[in-house]
């Protein structure tokens, strides 16, 4: 591990002053809240920061607001406080339950809201010493000749990895804000524009800048009539992170959808929400039929590698079943 400096901060606006200052001086510096993703990048020296802003030591960032619009989160609230606050258990049950299918126990108690949804991905050549990957700067993705089992199926190139995080995609089904930092103020924007494409950068998975801070999450009341589900697919059922994953949320009324959100996870680089399926499930009952037909309009035009084809069949099979539990 790369030798460092640890800062602590005492609120928003030095520690984005500190990045700036660092930026300018071409030093590389990172954030972290609970810090444990971040630092099995730096042991395998991935993540080679000459500086570390601790946001811990800010105080008024760990909180679970509830009003009549909704829901405000702290980035720096745990996944484990989450997953057991009361008022989102019951209004927003499937949130609390994909906060709670994150990594371990041990994670979840230090692991932050933030951190979640900015992990960095999962993929062995990213974290791999020995690869110089498209991602980290190099002019090759190595899952595409190489081992692709868990890469993505739809969304990919010229870079393959899959956003590892669980909340995503359940607070992109719930059309979820998050509010942003930096040295222009304050922004809040759709969380589902907050994620990137390889397209856009090969080399980054969201849109913060160098003086960027994640500082809250807005998670709008559920509508009358809605459900919303979490489904999630992986090999150890002790911690894993998910090979394919599905949030829905639908509203209905007198029998037929009004409204549905589909978002799909661990196929893609960003949740990868489908609103052709979303606009095909207006209007009708779900039956069976109409969720299977929903389903195989989520993975039209999936492009799967030699070993992730089985991803199509299981990721059809969690959305159809997500949607018929909403009945």
């Amino acid at each position: 591990m790369k030798t460092f400096e640890n800062v602590d901060v005492k609120s928003v606006k030095e520690a984005v002053g500190l990045l700036q200052k660092f930026a300018g001086e071409k030093k590389n510096a990172a954030v972290v809240g609970g810090g444990s993703e971040y630092l099995q990048l730096m042991k395998v020296r991935v993540a080679t920061p000459d500086y570390i802003v601790n946001l811990k030591t800010i105080p008024g960032l760990n909180y679970i607001k509830e009003d009549a619009g909704g829901f405000r989160i702290g980035a720096l609230t745990t996944l484990a406080e989450l997953e057991e606050h009361k008022g989102v258990q019951e209004k927003l049950l499937f949130l609390s339950q994909a906060a709670g299918e994150a990594a371990s126990p041990q994670i979840r108690n230090a692991g932050t809201v933030a951190g979640n949804l900015c992990q960095r991905p999962f993929c062995w050549y990213f974290r791999s010493a020995s690869h110089v990957c498209l991602r980290k700067g190099g002019e090759i993705c190595y899952s595409v000749a190489g081992d692709n089992r868990y890469h993505a199926i739809i969304g990919g190139g010229p870079s393959y990895i899959v956003h590892p995080s669980d909340l995503a995609p359940a607070l992109v089904a719930l059309d979820a804000k998050i509010k942003i930092a930096g040295p222009a103020g304050e922004k809040t924007i759709p969380l589902e524009k907050f994620f990137v494409t390889p397209q856009v950068n090969a080399r980054r998975e969201n849109i913060l800048g160098p003086a960027d801070i994640v500082t809250e999450i807005q998670v709008p009341a559920p509508k009358t009539g809605s459900k919303g589900f979490y489904y999630k697919a992986r090999e150890r059922q002790a911690w894993d992170h998910a090979i394919v994953s599905v949030a829905t949320v639908v509203q209905s009324g007198s029998g037929a959808v009004r409204d549905a959100r589909v978002v799909l996870g661990g196929v893609a680089p960003i949740p990868w929400r489908v609103p052709k399926a979303e606009e095909f499930l207006r209007g009708k009952a779900i039956d069976d039929a109409a969720a299977q037909k929903a389903a195989e309009i989520a993975l039209d035009g999936a492009r799967p590698m030699k070993d992730n084809v089985y991803k199509i069949d299981l990721a059809k099979n969690l959305v159809r079943q997500a949607l018929v539990a909403s009945v």
